[in-house]
């Protein structure tokens, strides 16, 4: 008997196969990350020596490869070049974020948000609740302390941004009042928080911005090296461990770098992860605002 379900069988998309062959050509020269002798390329494509220098000279005459006249050896080509470019310009960070937000969320059961810096500041975009006996609400829309939250401390120690400047400046103008000591002393020891958090490549806060929630949030860097978001995990304190090597802390970072190498951070020689604070060294030490990284 037949099926009179009305379905039909998928069929596969029919493509153009050379083309698809040829493509191993440009995935060896890319990820190379040097220019190669026909004979190198060819075998990392899997193909002829003669084969692949036939596709070379097609892809030479499109733009997408070039040929050293000195040496002859082969590398990505002007075209590759604006198509890479031309990529990384629509990539969305927020709409990328979603499904490495969830999978952080589902894998270590806390509540987990996207933050991007804003007019005003580190701001709120995404978050994924949790659920539970005790909800974590986030507001999108929310700007984040930069000295009393894991967010803020990440963008402060990893984002480049004058106006992030003048807001530490105010803050810890702000502390050395509250706390009834110089903005020098606030500065010296923001300045070895921003450090610890640099090594370890994540921020942390317990407690500061809201009672009983702890938080862990580590940078996103886009394909120049520049931080363009933070992702965040919050949790209720005793069951969030605040260990710089906690499950916790290690999700948050290897989310952070998922988002980050779907931005194409890593695929060159980058900045990533350079502070300003560093590149501020030039100023007085008693600037409060020298704590800007």
């Amino acid at each position: 008997m037949g099926d009179d379900s009305g379905s039909e069988p998928i069929r596969p998309l029919q493509g153009i196969q050379s083309i698809e062959i040829g493509t191993r050509l440009l995935r060896a020269l890319a990820a190379n990350g040097r220019s190669m002798m026909l004979r190198e390329v060819a075998r990392q494509a899997g193909m002829p020596a003669a084969k692949a220098r036939r596709y070379l000279i097609s892809y030479m005459r499109m733009g997408l490869v070039e040929q050293d006249a000195n040496t002859g050896r082969y590398d990505l080509g002007g075209f590759a070049l604006e198509l890479g470019l031309a990529s990384l310009t629509r990539l969305d960070p927020v709409r990328l974020a979603g499904p490495i937000l969830d999978d952080l969320c589902e894998r270590i059961g806390e509540t987990v948000a996207l933050a991007m810096w804003g007019n005003h500041g580190a701001t709120c975009v995404r978050w994924v609740e949790a659920g539970g006996p005790v909800t974590i609400t986030l507001r999108t829309g929310v700007v984040l302390p930069l000295l009393s939250s894991a967010t803020g401390l990440a963008f402060a120690a990893f984002y480049r941004s004058p106006y992030l400047r003048k807001l530490l400046d105010t803050e810890i103008q702000a502390a050395a009042e509250a706390r009834r000591t110089t903005p020098a002393a606030v500065l010296g020891a923001v300045s070895a928080q921003l450090a610890e958090i640099r090594r370890h490549g994540v921020s942390r806060a317990s407690g500061s911005l809201t009672p009983g929630i702890n938080g862990f949030s580590a940078p996103v860097f886009d394909h120049t090296g520049r931080m363009v978001a933070a992702i965040t995990s919050l949790g209720i304190i005793g069951n969030f461990d605040m260990d710089w090597d906690s499950p916790m802390a290690r999700s948050t970072r290897e989310a952070a770098a998922a988002l980050s190498r779907r931005l194409g951070h890593g695929s060159a020689e980058t900045g990533g992860g350079v502070s300003p604070l560093a590149a501020r060294a030039d100023l007085p030490t008693d600037r409060a605002d020298e704590s800007a990284s």
